[in-house]
């Protein structure tokens, strides 16, 4: 059996950490709390966009000890991406991308508070497909992680163990750890320039979800006068049960459908409406960020 050399292995994750020093800066989120960003390129940097408050002026901590303000370019909650730009020339260098990770690889995860880097390895712990965020984004691979990192490194780069960008660091349910992959934003990224938000699909109804023995949808219990749900005659009191054929267990799943992607098509919900079901067709509407 080879000896396991493990002053080298430390040697190794310290490196890949210091790779992402001088990229990095933090910024105190609208929780009170340290967040991290890190340069993506071209002067713009990148970080969880629920540490972000819009109404408040943001300031990024780089690795000099300089405090500089940044303006937000635009933020996506359906992939949890922000973008920013510092006042002040950022440095050059970016973060080589990674290739496909699996189940057991070691990642390092960084990050930065004030002037002090901060970095944490661990293992892959899932690699999946193609996933819809809770608020419907397209995540291009889901990648959740075994790693101990705390607030900190939320927004953070996670780099494999050549020293390639799998993604930033975002916080899930119970707190897991789950990685957005650099293929998404870099996507994101392009249409928060382009545009400084990611429209989403919009209904325009409030939505209940009912679980009542054979039956399963989501009930409709406000609508937006505006809306195009209203618009297309759905009622109060209607209960959604499929999307163009497909079963809406709830309104979690009408919510995934409706993305980024979903707006301006055209859909046809099933409703139940006194105790007969009926088709509606619904053009699907843009729901800019507000």
């Amino acid at each position: 059996m080879t000896r396991f050399d493990l002053a080298a292995f430390s040697n190794a994750v310290a490196d890949i950490a210091g790779q992402a020093a001088p990229v990095t800066a933090s910024f105190l989120s609208h929780h009170g709390r340290t967040a991290t960003a890190f340069h993506w390129g071209e002067g713009l940097y990148v970080a969880a966009e629920e540490s972000v408050d819009p109404d408040e002026e943001l300031h990024l901590a780089l690795p000099s000890g300089e405090s500089v303000k940044a303006e937000l370019i635009g933020r996506d909650p359906s992939t949890g991406v922000a973008l920013m730009k510092p006042a002040t020339a950022a440095v050059g260098t970016v973060f080589k991308k990674a290739g496909p990770v699996r189940a057991g690889d070691i990642v390092v995860a960084t990050g930065r508070d004030g002037t002090s880097p901060l970095a944490v390895f661990g293992t892959v712990a899932e690699v999946g497909p193609e996933w819809r965020s809770r608020r419907g984004g397209a995540i291009d691979r889901r990648i959740n992680l075994a790693v101990m990192a705390g607030t900190r490194f939320e927004g953070g780069p996670v780099l494999d163990a050549g020293g390639g960008l799998v993604g930033m660091l975002l916080f899930g349910p119970r707190r897991r750890a789950l990685v957005i992959p650099h293929e998404t934003i870099e996507r994101t990224v392009a249409t928060l320039r382009e545009k400084g938000h990611v429209l989403r699909g919009y209904l325009g109804a409030g939505l209940y979800p009912i679980h009542h023995g054979q039956l399963q949808g989501a009930m409709v219990m406000g609508l937006d006068d505006d809306g195009p749900a209203k618009a297309a005659g759905i009622a109060l009191g209607d209960i959604v049960t499929t999307w163009n054929g497909e079963p809406v267990r709830g309104p979690r799943e009408l919510i995934h459908r409706l993305g980024p992607d979903s707006a301006g098509t055209v859909v046809t919900l099933t409703v139940l409406r006194g105790g007969e079901t009926r088709d509606v067709v619904v053009t699907i509407g843009e729901k800019p960020l507000v």
